[in-house]
């Protein structure tokens, strides 16, 4: 069971004359999930459309188990599945009759039972007997989520499918995508701009900018990009002689009350900007050190591709 679900080699894809892919090469390990990061206009949507088979690409090549895509799609597409809080069902018909049309579609054998356990996991039993098309855009999301479950798919690919959820129903579905990957060793390519989410739920992190991978890295490992650190002091009186101090060795900083300042440095000399401040005759009684986040990650590299010249 072990291998890589999904493998993506040099994929291209041109409209006319603009190249939106341009040359992308990842895989997908069986049991991780992988995030697919990048502003609007970066190309992930294009690549999971691709990935999917509604877009022809330029050229590359995608395998997944082992298989080429286009020449073994109907065996690719059975053990996949897809959602986005983009993509609508049948509007006309039932919840329930359109997850029995797709229970049909992907070959469930018991599509009753399955139908049940998801309804009873996402507490939709209320939606079943209504239209699709008369859902609110969380509902719908919900109901496309449950939608790609039918299956049992090895590999799921999200694109932004807990956008129009609220904040319990966002954290019910990380919760089960997080069983699935422990139980079942289920894989997923997941795209979002919810870096809290990416830094929950993604074992790896690809950054998309201008249809090219500009970073690919554990979470942990791309905020170790940012070698900068804010830090909170609170301090007892002297504040005279604390900003002389911070004047002179070049701090940025901010006091934001009589007794307390923000400092930023690099993480590494903390510990002297600490010693520093003592050394001035200053008492700190608390210490709160803020570092990078992944959104701070990916906003420098945002602005790092934007002022590239290509």
């Amino acid at each position: 069971m072990e291998g890589n679900v999904l493998e993506v080699n040099n994929l291209v894809k041109e409209f006319g004359q603009a190249r939106v892919v341009d040359k992308v090469s990842f895989v997908v390990p069986r049991g991780k999930v992988i995030g697919l990061l990048g502003p609007n206009g970066a190309g992930k949507t294009t690549t999971i459309h691709m990935l999917l088979g509604i877009t022809a690409f330029t050229s590359g090549r995608i395998k997944y188990f082992g298989r080429d895509f286009p020449r073994h799609r109907e065996y690719c597409l059975q053990r996949i599945n897809f959602t986005s809080s983009f993509n609508s069902l049948l509007g006309r018909i039932s919840v329930w009759e359109n997850l029995l049309v797709f229970s049909g579609l992907y070959n469930v054998k018991d599509p009753d039972r399955k139908i049940a356990e998801l309804v009873e996991y996402f507490d939709a039993g209320d939606l079943l007997k209504q239209k699709y098309h008369d859902l609110s855009a969380g509902q719908r999301s919900r109901v496309n989520i449950m939608k790609s479950l039918l299956n049992d798919p090895e590999l799921i690919l999200m694109d932004e499918p807990t956008a129009s959820l609220d904040p319990d129903v966002a954290d019910k579905t990380l919760s089960l995508i997080e069983e699935l990957k422990r139980k079942r060793q289920i894989s997923l390519l997941y795209t979002s701009h919810n870096m809290e989410e990416i830094s929950r739920i993604c074992d790896e992190v690809i950054f998309l900018s201008h249809g090219r991978i500009v970073a690919q890295d554990t979470p942990l490992n791309l905020t170790k990009r940012i070698t900068n650190a804010e830090v909170r002091l609170v301090f007892l009186e002297k504040k005279a002689e604390f900003e002389n101090y911070l004047k002179e060795k070049k701090y940025r900083y901010q006091f934001t009350s009589d007794n307390i300042v923000r400092v930023r440095t690099e993480e590494k000399l903390i510990p002297k900007l600490i010693f520093g401040a003592s050394k001035a005759g200053v008492y700190i009684t608390d210490i709160e050190v803020e570092k990078p986040s992944l959104e701070d990650v990916f906003l420098q590299i945002a602005r790092e591709e934007d002022n590239v010249v290509v």
